[in-house]
């Protein structure tokens, strides 16, 4: 029987007194979403610029932090750890600019970091180019074999970002981190718990509805997410591929190239700050897809508002006024190859 996805959502309704309008009755709606593959649900408000655009000199920011930085130059060679020598005889893996080694505090049983460059200690989104994340996401992809060979068991696989403090990031330096586990986090176990067929509808009726659907690179596809987990969140699906150290040459480079024009629309948008997770599950899932997740926080300012509020936190439910709709809008046809 064919697996049907529907989009939906439920309006709700506000009604108050409001004080600029001489305490008449006005009416303001909230609109909840279902996510069409976990069900999880999240809410999005009128636009009300809760996602200001900042004027605060990152830059200048970027000169203090750079100061003591231990990713940056030579510093990374003497304060970075390495990695055991069954997973690199050298203790780190590189490519290109980009150098990966062992998180100081792990987050897992395998967990790592890579900077896109030594060198590059402030790095605007716009400025992450293909090449840039491609080596970055290449050292993740070897990282990942690597544990493979050595730890089966650990067949839960993640790469993510905070890129910049309002993102999580305790350094400035931009980087990458990855995670192999034998335990998945939350939401990897739940997404590895949808049938393999509705990854398949979900993304034919993305591409029936036409609003979301921001087109394919090549093998991947690329969506503004219906009912986004942070703000102006898209989602990238790659068929055929459950982990990513199953990602070949030619797919790095083109995730590397999707990323990177991500990033770009962000920075066209006003933003500053992301987070990016990359979903892998344990080889053999049947009919699972790798796929991410890429959004939006707040920018970094002096007094800034954070976009993880106690919705977002403590009730698992986003509340953005950036809606799908116009992100899709704004990224035109960038994403088509």
């Amino acid at each position: 029987m064919p697996t049907t996805v529907e989009f939906r959502r439920e309006i709700l309704t506000a009604e108050l007194r409001h004080p600029e309008h001489d305490f008449e009755p006005v009416r303001s709606q909230v609109e909840v979403r279902w996510d069409p593959l976990t069900e999880h649900t999240s809410r999005l408000v009128p636009a009300r610029g809760l996602m200001q655009r900042s004027d605060f000199d990152v830059e200048a920011f970027a000169a203090e932090t750079a100061r003591t930085c231990p990713f940056c130059g030579e510093r990374l060679a003497r304060l970075t750890p390495k990695l055991a020598a069954e997973l690199s005889v050298d203790g780190r893996i590189a490519v290109g600019q980009s150098v990966l080694f062992p998180n100081l505090h792990a987050y897992g049983k395998h967990s790592s970091v890579s900077v896109y460059s030594p060198d590059l200690h402030y790095l605007p989104l716009e400025r992450i180019t293909d090449r840039l994340m491609a080596d970055n996401l290449a050292t993740q992809v070897g990282f990942g074999r690597a544990v493979m060979a050595e730890d089966p068991a650990a067949r839960w696989a993640s790469i993510s970002a905070n890129h910049m403090l309002p993102a999580g990031s305790s350094l400035f330096h931009p980087h990458l981190q990855g995670l192999m586990d034998p335990v998945p986090t939350t939401l990897q176990r739940q997404i590895a718990g949808v049938p393999g067929e509705r990854f398949e509808a979900y993304l034919a009726a993305e591409r029936t509805a036409g609003e979301r659907h921001l087109g394919g690179t090549g093998r991947v596809e690329w969506l503004a997410s219906f009912a986004p987990i942070a703000p102006a969140e898209l989602r990238a699906f790659v068929p055929g591929v459950v982990a990513p150290a199953e990602l070949d040459d030619d797919l790095v480079e083109e995730l590397g190239h999707g990323l990177s024009i991500a990033l770009g629309l962000f920075a066209e948008l006003g933003f500053q700050s992301f987070n990016l997770a990359m979903y892998g599950a344990p080889r053999g899932t049947p009919g699972y897809m790798l796929n991410l997740r890429l959004a939006c926080r707040s920018n970094l300012a002096p007094l800034y508002r954070s976009d993880a509020t106690l919705l977002e936190r403590l009730h698992w439910e986003a509340a953005v006024d950036v809606w799908p709709e116009d992100v899709a809008a704004a990224a035109g046809d960038r994403f088509r190859a």
